[in-house]
């Protein structure tokens, strides 16, 4: 029952909006009455925390595949994959994303963010540490942290924007732009 009604609560919100998101609304699309939804849900806000849930653990739950299956992978290609992967899972459902992003109540519904960009933080220092001695890097955890956020930033944005920038082009340059940033071991340092 739960599950049906996260999946009503998001097909309502994708088709709605926001704003005429409601409780009747979600019950109505899952097929059960309203008092039924409250014995699990008490309100429209805890049904799209819950919505917001689930897109941010699947989001997070591919990204970390993407990056996971290639830490191992030289820089270059581990980047370009991770790029390739992130616009991948970002493009899936790009008005669930645009509403996550720029509708949503951020004080709301924010925390999904602030746990993904933990998950893959966590990745990409780890990376960055286990190939310290490949980069610039002196403190990974710093990088990552930086590295997250660009990246984060500039994938949505290409993604709900969609400038006249192809795909391959905005990749290139984001690989160029993190491996500029990793920046060569500096000899004698």
């Amino acid at each position: 029952m739960v599950e049906r009604i996260i999946a009503a609560g998001q097909r309502v919100l994708l088709r709605d909006g926001y704003e005429r998101t409601t409780t009747n609304r979600v019950a109505d699309e899952a097929d059960i009455s309203p008092g039924s939804l409250y014995q699990y849900f008490p309100d429209k806000e805890t049904i799209l925390a819950a919505v917001i849930d689930r897109y941010a653990a699947d989001l997070s739950t591919e990204l970390t595949a993407v990056l996971a299956d290639r830490l191992d992978e030289p820089g270059p290609e581990l980047v370009r994959a991770a790029f390739t992967g992130l616009l991948d899972v970002l493009s899936e459902n790009i008005e669930y994303l645009r509403l996550v992003v720029e509708v949503l109540p951020r004080a709301q519904f924010g925390s999904w963010t602030t746990a993904l960009e933990q998950r893959i933080s966590d990745l990409v220092t780890a990376y960055l540490s286990i190939n310290k001695s490949q980069t610039r890097v002196d403190e990974p955890a710093t990088s990552a942290w930086i590295l997250v956020r660009m990246v984060e930033h500039l994938t949505i944005q290409y993604v709900l924007e969609q400038p006249a920038i192809p795909r391959e082009k905005f990749i290139d340059e984001m690989v160029e732009m993190t491996l500029s940033y990793l920046g060569p071991v500096t000899p004698g340092a």
